[in-house]
């Protein structure tokens, strides 16, 4: 379960303002990829808002809606969403499309933090902060949680759209990744401008 432990430790060091940070999409085929940063106010975030808030792959698609939910009607976490498209993602490559999203969603916080928790092993350049990597974190961290669950609810709400205005391909189960299904379809129906054509299944093509 994740805690409190690395923003805590931050703020031992006179770091009072920690964002968390995560992304989601890097995998998938299809659609933009998605980050979120989230500051946690301790004192306002309640036990049972803590609860829901646990690593985005643990949890149901039900789970992660009623914390996205609960996050934003507590007060208790202030948070940003950016993304990367696709034509980035295309032209600068997964990885720095990751870090771009990353640095829009540090960017667009309403007041920027002192210290930014990354899931991962690798730190953004450009974040205009100091960062620590935690590999795992939104295992471990609230904070890195909390963005997961953003990001990922966020990216999915996204897919379902793309979904309804490109059927075939499954994107509301599959949400853009390379599942049987979508392969099928991009044999059947050929990609979409929503395709990361730089990606091995669509280089081909």
């Amino acid at each position: 379960m994740p805690s409190f432990q690395f923003e805590l430790r931050c703020q031992e060091r006179g770091e009072g303002r920690v964002a968390g940070i995560d992304e989601a999409g890097r995998g998938p085929l299809a659609g933009p990829v998605y980050a979120a940063a989230a500051v946690i106010d301790r004192a306002r975030a309640t036990r049972q808002l803590l609860k829901l808030i646990d690593d985005s792959k643990k949890l149901s698609h039900e789970r992660r809606e009623e914390a996205y939910g609960a996050m934003i009607a507590s007060g208790a976490v202030q948070f940003a969403i950016a993304e990367a498209s696709v034509e980035e993602i295309d032209r600068i490559n997964i990885l720095q499309a990751t870090f771009l999203a990353m640095r829009r969603a540090v960017q667009a916080l309403p007041e920027p933090p002192v210290v930014a928790l990354v899931d991962g092993n690798r730190v953004p350049p450009g974040l205009g902060c100091r960062a620590e990597t935690i590999v795992g974190g939104d295992a471990h961290s609230y904070s890195i949680a909390a963005a997961s669950i953003l990001a990922k609810v966020a990216r999915d709400r996204h897919m379902d759209t793309l979904a309804a205005a490109f059927p075939g391909y499954g994107w509301e189960r599959n949400r853009g990744y390379g599942s049987a299904q979508h392969l099928e379809a991009l044999k059947q129906l050929g990609p979409t401008p929503h395709h990361r054509m730089s990606f091995a299944p669509l280089r081909a093509m």
